[in-house]
């Protein structure tokens, strides 16, 4: 009879641990998830304010400001149907530019304008690296002479 307690003690306790493994497991998932916002979501006010988010949109052309202390800047993400102001302090990606896509993390501000701590440049799907386009151009070029076309 003893044994059987054991035994069940021991299965009882496999299972309690594994219940607190996948409890914490799935706590910390979702202390890091970040959802995806777009700026239209902001002006028909389905985000939460409270919460750190990622705002994705386009940089509109001529919104690009920095502030005198040449580390902090303003623009405006929009996706054609809204715009957000966004304040970043820190270095900008080398593909950050007006018309690019753009997604940066962090929160909005009671005053309507999103704070950044991250921002992140994005590209289209066409992109391909210079060396790549530069090494197809050669291609391109020596096949071009080789069979007597132009371009």
């Amino acid at each position: 009879m003893k044994t059987r307690h054991r035994r069940f003690a021991f299965i009882a306790l496999g299972i309690a641990s594994a219940g607190l493994a996948c409890a914490f497991v799935l706590n910390a998932f979702r202390a890091n998830v970040m959802f995806f916002v777009s700026p239209s979501q902001i002006a028909s006010h389905e985000e939460t304010r409270t919460q750190r988010f990622r705002l994705g949109g386009l940089v509109e052309r001529g919104s690009i400001a920095r502030d005198a202390d040449g580390r902090t800047v303003r623009f405006i993400v929009t996706d054609e149907r809204a715009s957000v102001p966004v304040t970043y302090a820190g270095a900008l990606p080398d593909l950050f530019r007006e018309g690019s896509g753009v997604v940066a993390q962090g929160r909005l501000g009671a005053d309507g304008r999103f704070h950044a701590d991250e921002v992140l440049a994005k590209h289209d799907e066409k992109y391909s690296p210079p060396q790549l386009e530069r090494a197809l151009r050669e291609v391109r070029a020596s096949a071009d002479t080789n069979t007597g076309t132009r371009r």
